[in-house]
C-alpha cells in the first residue's frame, strides 16, 4: 500500500517553508491556559526565585565589604540571609516545576489524543496516500516538542529575561550608566548574533528532520514488507535505498554540526569582550575609590549569573524554533481536511434488526478522470442476500467501501431504510455493518484480542461461540498458548485462511444487522470453504447481506446475483435464471467449472502417477 510522508517535502532546490510561529503558539495556548491558576502560580514562583537569585550577590557584596574593613567580624545575619536566599531560589524553582508538571503533561496528552482521533477521522484516501512511518514520527516529535517548548521558554528564556531586567535596574540604581550600557550592548550583540545565525541554521535543521523522517519511513516500509523483500531477494536493494537516505541525513547532520560550532565560537567571543569591558570598568572604580571590593565581586557575580544561561541561548533558541517546527507539522495534521465528515444535522441510524439497502443511480470515481461505477441501482430487501460478481477491477469492492462511507458517491445516493448515508452519523452507520474483508490485517496481539475486537465488551463465552461458528476453535485449541497466541505484525504468524477465519469470527461476534462478505473465503481450501460457507449462510439468515465474490460456487444460494462489468450492472437474477439466460454469468460459471475439473484431473493424475 502506497503512502507518503505526513507533510510533503518541497521540491529539490526550493527553500523549506518558514515556521508560522505565532499561529503555532496561538494553537497551543488554549491547551495550557485552561490550567490558568497553575500557570499563574508557577509564574509567581518563577519571579520569586529570580528575586532570591538576584539578592544573593547583593548579600555577598555586603559580606565582603563587612569583612574587608579594619575590624573583622563574622556577619552571622548576612550569612543566614545568604543561605536563606540560596535555598529560596531552589525552593521556588522546584515549586514551579511541581505546579507546571501537570499542565505540560496534560497538554501533551490532550494534543496527542486529538491528533490520534483526527487521524482516525480522516478519509481512507488520506491514509492510502500517506506513509505511516512519517506520520507517526511527526506525531512523536510534535508531542515531545510541546514539553521542550514549555521547558525552554518557562525554565530558560523567561527566567533569563526577568533576571536581566532586575540586574540592569540594580546596576543603574547603584552604579553609573556605563555598566548598564556595556551589559545591554553585550546582551544585544549576543542575542542578535544568536538569532541571525540560528535563523540561518533553521533550513539546515529542517533538512535534517526531513531526511530523518524519510529514512525512518523507508525503514518502516521495508520492514512492514519483509516477506516481499525476501520473496524477491532484494535485501541488498533495500539496504542501498536506505543508505541513500542515510547519506542525505549524514550530510545534513554534518552541516548542522559545523554551523553549530561557528555559532558557539561567535557567542563566546561576544561574552569575552563584554566581561572584559565590565571588569575593567569595575577594577578602575576600585582603584579610584568609587567602588569597593564588594562592588567588584557583585558586578562579577551578576555577569556570571547572566552569561551562564546566555551560554545556552543558541541551543535554547534553536530548540525552541525546532520545537515550533515539529509542533507546526503535528498541528498540520489537525488541519488536514476531513473529506468524509458528519453533516451538521446528521442523525443516528435507528437501531433495527431489519434493514433494507438501496443503491439509487450511484456514480463514483476515485479520481475525476477515473470513473468506477456508472448509474448502479439495486435494492437489498431486509433479511435478503445479494451477491455481486464480476471480473477483477469491475467495481465490486467499491460497493462495500461506499456502503461503509469511506467515500461519498459522486452521483446518486445510497440509503438504508430510506436514510441517505450522508445524513447519518458515521458511528451509527458503521455500528450496523459487519465485514469480512478480502485482505485481513490483524493487530499484533493475541487471537482472543483480535476476535473480541468485533465487540470489545463481549464475554469469553461469546468469543468462543464466534470462533466455533468460524470453524476456528479447534485450531486455536491445538496451539500451545491457545487463545493467548500472538498473531504477529499484521497477523503474519497465521496463514491466509486462518486470518480470514479470525475475520469471520470477528464479524459474527459484532452481530450486526448488515453483513458484507468481500471475498470472505478466497484464502481457504475447498473443504474449509464449504464448511465455512454453510456457517456464513447460517450467519446471514435474518440479516441483510452483501456478498462480493469471485468464485461463483459461493453465491449459488443468494436471493439475487448481480453481474458487474466496467462499473455497470449487466445482468441480475438467481443462479438458475442467470444460467438459463446464457449470458456473462453463464460464461463465467462454465469457465470456472472447467478450471475446477482440470484441477481435479491433475490431482488424480498426480496420485495415480
Amino acid at each position: 500500500m502506497r503512502r507518503a510522508t505526513a507533510s510533503p517535502k518541497p521540491p529539490a532546490g526550493q527553500p523549506l517553508p518558514e515556521t508560522h510561529v505565532w499561529q503555532t503558539l496561538r494553537t497551543l495556548f488554549p491547551y495550557l491556559w485552561q490550567y490558568r491558576f497553575r500557570v499563574v502560580a508557577a509564574l509567581l514562583c518563577l519571579i520569586t526565585a529570580k528575586l532570591a537569585n538576584v539578592g544573593v550577590p547583593l548579600v555577598f557584596k555586603d559580606m565582603i565589604d563587612g569583612m574587608s574593613g579594619e575590624v573583622l567580624a563574622l556577619p552571622v545575619l548576612l550569612l543566614a540571609l545568604y543561605g536563606a536566599l540560596r535555598f529560596s531560589n531552589s525552593l521556588f524553582t522546584e515549586l514551579r516545576e511541581i505546579l507546571f508538571a501537570r499542565v505540560t503533561q496534560r497538554a501533551i496528552r490532550q494534543v496527542a489524543l486529538e491528533v490520534f482521533r483526527h487521524l482516525h477521522a480522516l478519509s481512507l484516501r488520506f491514509h492510502l496516500e500517506r506513509q505511516t512511518g512519517g506520520i507517526s514520527r511527526d506525531v512523536e516529535r510534535g508531542t515531545r516538542s510541546i514539553s521542550s517548548l514549555i521547558s525552554y521558554t518557562l525554565y530558560s528564556i523567561l527566567p533569563t529575561l526577568i533576571e536581566i531586567t532586575l540586574v540592569l535596574v540594580i546596576l543603574f540604581v547603584q552604579y553609573d550608566i556605563g555598566f548598564v550600557l556595556i551589559t545591554a550592548a553585550s546582551l544585544l550583540a549576543y542575542v542578535v548574533f544568536t538569532v541571525k545565525v540560528s535563523n540561518w541554521r533553521i533550513a539546515i535543521r529542517r533538512a535534517v528532520n526531513e531526511n530523518d523522517s524519510a529514512a525512518n519511513t523507508r525503514a518502516v516500509d521495508s520492514l512492514l514488507n519483509y516477506e516481499t523483500v525476501k520473496y524477491f531477494n532484494n535485501e541488498a536493494w533495500e539496504a542501498r535505498r536506505y543508505d541513500e537516505q542515510l547519506l542525505k541525513l549524514e550530510d545534513a547532520s554534518t552541516r548542522s554540526q559545523t554551523t553549530l560550532a561557528f555559532l558557539n565560537l561567535g557567542q563566546q567571543a561576544i561574552i569575552a569582550l563584554g566581561v572584559t569591558a565590565m571588569m575593567w570598568r569595575a577594577a578602575h572604580g576600585v582603584v579610584e575609590g568609587t567602588m569597593t571590593i564588594g562592588d567588584l565581586v557583585l558586578v562579577n557575580a551578576f555577569l556570571i549569573q547572566l552569561y551562564m544561561p546566555l551560554n545556552f541561548l543558541g541551543i535554547v533558541y534553536r530548540e525552541i524554533r525546532q520545537a515550533l517546527t515539529d509542533i507546526e507539522r503535528m498541528f498540520g495534521l489537525l488541519k488536514e481536511n476531513r473529506e468524509i465528515a458528519d453533516a451538521a444535522d446528521a442523525h443516528d441510524l435507528p437501531a433495527e434488526r431489519a434493514m433494507a439497502i438501496e443503491f439509487a443511480a450511484v456514480d463514483f470515481g476515485y479520481e475525476p478522470n477515473r470513473q468506477i461505477l456508472r448509474h448502479v441501482s439495486f435494492t437489498i430487501p431486509a433479511g435478503h442476500t445479494l451477491a455481486v460478481v464480476g471480473h477483477s477491477g469491475a467495481g465490486k469492492s467499491t460497493l462495500s467501501r461506499l456502503l461503509y462511507r469511506f467515500y461519498d458517491v459522486t452521483g446518486g445516493a445510497i440509503r438504508i431504510n430510506g436514510h441517505d448515508l450522508r445524513q447519518l452519523t458515521q458511528h451509527s452507520l458503521r455500528s450496523a455493518i459487519g465485514i469480512v474483508p478480502q485482505d485481513t490485517v490483524l493487530f499484533n496481539d493475541s487471537i482472543l484480542y483480535n476476535i473480541r475486537y468485533g465487540r470489545p465488551e463481549a464475554s469469553l463465552e461469546e468469543v468462543l461461540a464466534a470462533a466455533r461458528a468460524a470453524s476456528l476453535h479447534d485450531f486455536i485449541e491445538s496451539l500451545p498458548d491457545k487463545y493467548e497466541t500472538r498473531v504477529g505484525e499484521r497477523g503474519l504468524k497465521l496463514s491466509g485462511g486462518e486470518k480470514q477465519r479470525v475475520a469471520i469470527a470477528r464479524a459474527l461476534l459484532k452481530n450486526p444487522p448488515i453483513l458484507i462478505f468481500d471475498e470472505a473465503t478466497s484464502a481457504l481450501d475447498s473443504a474449509t470453504e464449504r464448511a465455512i460457507q454453510r456457517e456464513l449462510e447460517l450467519a446471514a439468515r435474518g440479516r441483510t447481506t452483501l456478498t462480493i465474490a469471485h468464485r461463483l460456487s459461493t453465491v449459488m444460494n443468494a436471493d439475487c446475483i448481480l453481474v458487474i462489468s466496467d462499473g455497470s450492472i449487466v445482468e441480475s437474477g438467481t443462479h438458475a435464471a442467470l444460467l438459463a439466460n446464457d449470458g456473462e454469468y453463464a460464461r463465467m460459471w462454465f469457465l470456472q467449472q472447467r478450471e475446477i475439473q482440470d484441477e481435479r484431473g491433475q490431482a488424480i493424475a498426480a496420485v495415480v502417477g
